[in-house]
């Protein structure tokens, strides 16, 4: 892997706490790049979050740690898996999916770039159960 010297997104978005609208319309721009190319590949990523998004020098995102990424077909997945704050509600409630649960993660992401917060973060992660 290349060295990314600008950090995780996490990490700035923490320190700043949210990001200007031309900025968070930015990284945006390019995550759904990055998720376009995934998906025209077979690669559903289920694992979209501010820690895995990593900024090079120049600040441009790079998607990292593909361990929950699947590759399929046009075929529904079930499998029950990604970071609670950011899983669609398909997943949640064990029904079938497909590269549509990467968007819904996007949407998240740019919802706590723009306000600083995400809207179903858990403060009690043993609270989490499936709907």
């Amino acid at each position: 892997m290349d060295f990314l010297n600008g950090g995780e997104l996490f990490y700035h978005l923490r320190r700043e706490q949210r990001f200007s609208e031309v900025r968070a319309q930015f990284y945006a721009a390019e995550m759904l790049l990055a998720l376009e190319c995934l998906h025209w590949n077979g690669v559903i990523y289920r694992d979209l979050k501010p820690e895995n998004v990593l900024l090079d020098s120049e600040g441009h995102i790079k998607l990292t740690d593909f361990g929950l990424s699947k590759i399929t077909t046009n075929d529904l997945t079930y499998t029950f898996c990604g970071t609670p704050e950011y899983l669609a509600p398909e997943i949640v409630r064990g029904e079938g999916y497909g590269k549509e649960v990467d968007f819904w993660a996007l949407g998240l992401m740019i919802y706590e770039m723009l306000s600083g917060i995400n809207p179903f973060k858990l403060r009690n992660k043993n609270k989490f159960q499936r709907l």
